[in-house]
């Protein structure tokens, strides 16, 4: 055995099939999911829940490979089937040789904004056109889509079954590179339950997943849930106690990207609903503890957050807080969109210049200790957003919040010097909040 161990929750795929186990031991196939339970005494052997079944047995670490992380490709398509504006003849060039069931779908070149489903059958090639008309997609206006992915698992009245993309050249499947890597979970597994929030890209829904509770991001708009490739990507490089989970996604209904539940949800509604008579100095400390210890950790993985706030901070049964979201930004990165920038939260040189760093973060963190020292306040209360920008170059920085500790206060102007590289490091501002803890826990 090659020294691996994982901890108790690790997603591993199997490598090969074992159908007759011994007793006690777990039956699998080649390319299964388990979750580690325990690493069990003796030499590397762990007992693991099948994902699928929920049988719980004995493997061998020498039959598993825990789940890769995704690269993030740009050849990566949620719909390796989309040609885009390609005319008619050629789609019809494209489907040869003949075979029941192949498809792409392609934009209407005599049609704009209209999208034409064509299938080969029999010796032929059927072109269906996809009218879009208010968000929905229909081909013969008695059923109707809410994206294109979804048309393709439904179906619809058509004169056979797809069932076989014709893949744009030079692109790959993301549901066969998902799968392959082990981040594919199974539809039929999932219960979902109420609305627990709402982002700008769809609902956030509350669910379950093989019994355990998971929050579900809904990602219906192609476009979007295509980038948001790219955020998933992300997040399977990442494991880390202040980082939020990726437990994995399901292809349907667009994007479901699934999560582990926070059940106190995030750290603004934390702090303004329970207020200073619930929250002691201590509790604050820890949160922005976890936080820079996540963040910590990132930097370490050369990723940027570029969204780092209070709201984007989630809070965990145990009272633990966690980072969420992190990637987000990078759906639009040419030249992203500046008025969709947290002005308040985002460093000066990001704004104008666009130039994004785990410095750029620091500055961000240096908000989000003072939104979590004043419980929750927006930042810069009374101020218009043209004005922050103004004042800041000038060297206006904002005033403590009540009864924050001046070792506190420092640490955010720290954060909040001009010059990115004057900034502490993640790590550095780790080693000074546990310095803080522990010299308010010995007082």
């Amino acid at each position: 055995m090659s020294g691996k161990h994982w901890p108790p929750g690790t997603q591993c795929v199997t490598k090969h099939d074992h159908s007759k186990p011994k007793p006690r031991e777990l039956a699998f196939r080649k390319g299964d999911m388990v979750t580690i339970i325990e690493a069990v005494e003796g030499k590397g052997w762990y007992r693991a829940r099948h994902n699928e079944t929920g049988q719980e047995g004995l493997l061998a670490a020498s039959a598993l490979r825990e789940r890769g992380a995704i690269r993030a490709d740009p050849k990566l398509s949620l719909m390796p089937w989309f040609h885009g504006k390609i005319s008619g003849t050629e789609a019809v060039q494209e489907l040869q040789p003949p075979e029941d069931g192949l498809f792409l779908v392609r934009e209407s070149v005599r049609h704009p904004g209209d999208y034409v489903l064509c299938v080969s059958f029999g010796k032929e090639v059927i072109h269906y056109r996809v009218v879009h008309e208010e968000n929905t997609l229909s081909i013969d206006s008695q059923q109707y889509f809410s994206n294109l992915i979804d048309m393709i698992e439904e179906q619809g009245a058509i004169c056979t079954k797809l069932v076989k993309p014709k893949p744009k050249s030079g692109m790959k499947s993301a549901e066969e590179e998902l799968a392959k890597a082990g981040w594919l979970l199974n539809l039929k597994h999932l219960t979902l339950g109420d609305r627990i929030g709402q982002g700008e890209f769809g609902d956030v829904l509350q669910g379950e997943y093989l019994g355990q509770r998971v929050a579900v991001k809904n990602i219906k708009c192609d476009v979007t849930a295509q980038a948001f490739l790219a955020e998933t990507a992300a997040m399977t490089k990442v494991r880390h106690k202040n980082l939020v989970c990726l437990l994995g996604v399901i292809l349907h209904n667009g994007l479901y990207i699934v999560m582990e539940f926070m059940s106190k949800g995030n750290l603004v509604n934390f702090l303004r609903t329970r207020g200073r008579a619930l929250v002691p100095t201590q509790q604050l400390l820890l949160f922005a503890l976890d936080v820079a210890q996540g963040m910590d950790y990132l930097e370490s993985k050369k990723l940027v957050h570029r969204d780092l706030a209070a709201r984007n901070i989630l809070i965990s049964e145990e009272n633990v807080a966690k980072v969420s979201d992190f990637g987000l930004a990078r759906v639009n990165p040419k030249g992203a969109d500046a008025t969709l920038l947290p002005v308040k939260w985002t460093a000066p040189e990001a704004l104008k210049h666009n130039k994004f760093s785990s410095k750029s973060d620091v500055w961000s963190y240096g908000i989000l200790l003072w939104e979590t020292f004043s419980f929750g306040r927006a930042p810069y209360p009374k101020l218009a957003l043209k004005e922050v920008t103004e004042l800041l170059e000038q060297g206006y920085r904002m005033d403590a919040p009540e009864g924050c500790p001046p070792t506190v206060y420092a640490l955010m102007k720290s954060c909040w010097e001009l010059e990115p590289g004057k900034r502490p490091s993640f790590k550095k501002l780790t080693e000074k909040l546990q310095k803080e803890l522990k010299h308010l826990r010995d007082i």
